[in-house]
């Protein structure tokens, strides 16, 4: 049987959770069962010179913000020329603020057309929140398939009616526990590398957005310094407000204290030379990178009741209220920091989030 042939869209220049599961599932499926090619509005996408490599196609067209004609004549012209090549496209999106790529598709006759929630708010523009709601209504008519990251994101993204009138599969956020797993010998690399000794190494990774809250991970830093001085934090990703957050850290005092690294792959090492995992975010759709942490045993503080449940798949996840100071989350930051690490994450299978076995029940979606 020949493969299927699956055109995708959501892939932006920042490595983030979403492009993460997308590529996890990317490098996973058999490629002579599917086949998957790239379309963006972007100039360049995350991954780009490994998708390549991979044997897909990325095609590029105008974005919508940069310019509307242009936009819509390059959706025009790239289904007439290219629906015809593919059996599905799955749309993966944090909002259906712009659900025109699945209207082409459904104009120019692919078949399977597959939304794929990824988020439980928007963080976005007043705009792009209206035009969501709007588009939560208009959905059903251009979509055959609808996919999620958990059932708690369905009802924000889809809404309850649509939610109730349409089996919504869950795909789970899965990756590869083989690699998210605790190693001494990591850690004493990734220490030494970095510069640390006895230091109590506090880690942070996600994209530099509002949503994922930075800027209160340095409040609650600056609070666990005053309980223990020989104290860092590692602040990996990449975003519009870095700016904000390195102006931040300058105007607290506590540049020789932060270290900022872009987004990298060696984060499982990384997560090994942490004690621990801070993740205060507003809202997630799911969390992947708390995920990953837990498939390290590296403790972990999260935000309560705004982390979905299905994330907590081991005890070394605590949670803590927005509501509470970051004197209150240093305390408690400092109660759970650096707790023993056992190297055993089968737990990450037990729960359904290895990427070997998702993948094969999403190829079977395909």
């Amino acid at each position: 049987m020949p493969a299927k042939s699956v055109l995708v869209f959501g892939m932006t220049h920042n490595p983030g959770g979403m492009e993460s599961v997308i590529m996890n599932y990317y490098r996973n499926i058999n490629p002579e069962q599917i086949h998957f090619d790239f379309l963006t509005n972007e100039k360049s996408i995350a991954y780009e010179d490994e998708i390549i490599e991979h044997g897909s196609k990325i095609f590029k067209i105008t974005a919508r913000s940069q310019n509307p004609s242009k936009y819509r004549a390059d959706l025009k012209d790239f289904f007439e020329k290219h629906a015809s090549d593919y059996d599905a496209i799955w749309v993966n999106s944090c909002s259906l603020a712009n659900i025109d790529y699945l209207k082409y598709a459904k104009r120019y006759k692919i078949k399977k057309r597959i939304i794929h929630c990824h988020n439980s708010q928007n963080g976005e523009s007043a705009i792009r929140h209206i035009l969501h709601h709007i588009n939560r209504h208009l959905i059903s008519r251009y979509a055959t398939d609808y996919w999620s990251c958990n059932k708690i994101a369905n009802d924000w993204f889809f809404g309850k009616r649509l939610s109730r009138k349409r089996h919504i599969i869950i795909i789970n956020n899965a990756i590869d526990s083989s690699r998210f797993r605790f190693s001494k010998r990591n850690r004493i690399n990734k220490r030494k590398e970095l510069g640390f000794n006895d230091e109590l190494v506090v880690g942070h990774v996600g994209r530099f957005h509002r949503q994922k809250n930075q800027s209160f991970i340095l409040d609650i830093f600056k609070e666990i310094i005053s309980r223990r001085q020989n104290a860092h934090l590692v602040l990996v990703g990449q975003g519009e407000d870095e700016k904000m957050i390195r102006a931040k850290i300058s105007a607290l005092g506590i540049g020789d204290k932060v270290t900022i690294i872009k987004n990298r792959d060696d984060i499982p090492e990384l997560l090994c030379a942490f004690d621990l995992f801070l993740f205060p975010s507003l809202f997630e759709g799911f969390g992947l990178s708390l995920l990953e942490a837990e498939a390290t045993n590296l403790p972990c503080l999260a935000s309560k009741d705004v982390i979905p449940s299905e994330v907590a798949v081991n005890n070394s996840i605590q949670f803590l209220s927005l509501g509470k100071t970051a004197s209150e989350w240093a305390d408690a930051a400092m109660a759970v920091a650096g707790s023993s690490r056992p190297i055993d994450n089968s737990f990450i299978i037990k729960h359904g989030f290895d990427i070997k076995t998702e993948a094969r029940k999403v190829a079977d979606f395909f």
